[in-house]
């Protein structure tokens, strides 16, 4: 148990690493970027440099320890829709860890951080505008677009951060999206995030979160899928994601 004093000093610590690291990434991913770009439309090895960047905050940080369960799947290229509960932003930090490239769906806020929005835009994660006209349709474009070039689409489909750390209600766009494309689903389960970051204090929480990856889900192409089908594999999925959830919660 860290004292408050042993808290701040080493959430000082962590944000310095952070931002360091931050900073690092910049030229780094750039690089690979533009040197990739004529065989790489995806981006994808751009953005896999970029994830690297919670895999070391997270290794130079004393107040968190991150665990990966269950299997990988074994072809990277191979492009999934990733779907997972959110309990803390700190789910971003420990879904990266995971030795596979996807792109983030993200609101617009995100794109606006200095330095943050750059290595978002060299890894063409996709923007998200929320209440603008046409920003659905040019999300499903963009999405499209990644997983024709091989990569997959990650998304939270919360929509936003638990309130309360209970499992709230999936909105449909992730699983309209997979059935119009016929793009399996990975489901993922993260438990221990929440108390990574307190609430209303700049200073880390002590923590050891867990990220589950469950077992995928094959999905019809159905672009003119129905109103029942959507709900169906969106409460399946959901189901999938509390089980774990809840078995997590009784043996972490």
């Amino acid at each position: 148990m860290h004292s408050v004093a042993g808290r701040t000093v080493l959430s000082i610590w962590a944000w310095f690493v952070l931002g360091i690291t931050v900073i690092a990434a910049v030229p780094v991913v750039a690089v690979i970027r533009v040197v990739t770009a004529p065989f790489d439309r995806g981006a994808y090895h751009a953005g896999l440099a970029f994830r690297k960047v919670a895999v070391v905050h997270q290794r130079l940080n004393p107040l968190w320890r991150f665990r990966i369960e269950g299997a990988v799947p074994a072809d990277r290229r191979r492009p999934w829709i990733v779907v997972a509960n959110h309990e803390s932003f700190v789910d971003i930090l420990l879904i990266a860890h995971l030795p596979m490239e996807m792109k983030w769906v993200s609101k617009q806020t995100f794109f606006k951080i200095p330095l943050v929005g750059w290595l978002m835009r060299m890894a063409r994660d996709i923007q998200l505008v929320r209440g603008a006209s046409g920003s659905g349709a040019r999300v499903y474009a963009d999405a499209a677009e990644r997983l024709e070039n091989r990569v997959s689409v990650m998304l939270f489909p919360e929509g936003t951060r638990s309130a309360d750390g209970e499992l709230g209600e999936f909105r449909d766009g992730a699983f309209n999206m997979a059935l119009s494309s016929g793009t399996p689903i990975l489901p993922i389960a993260v438990h221990g995030t929440r108390a990574a970051l307190v609430k209303h204090d700049w200073r880390f929480g002590a923590t050891t979160a867990t990220l589950r990856v469950l077992d995928p889900i094959d999905v019809p192409h159905r672009p003119d899928a129905g109103r029942d089908e959507i709900d169906e594999l969106r409460d399946r999925v959901r189901a999938v994601i509390a089980d774990a959830r809840a078995d997590m919660a009784a043996t972490h």
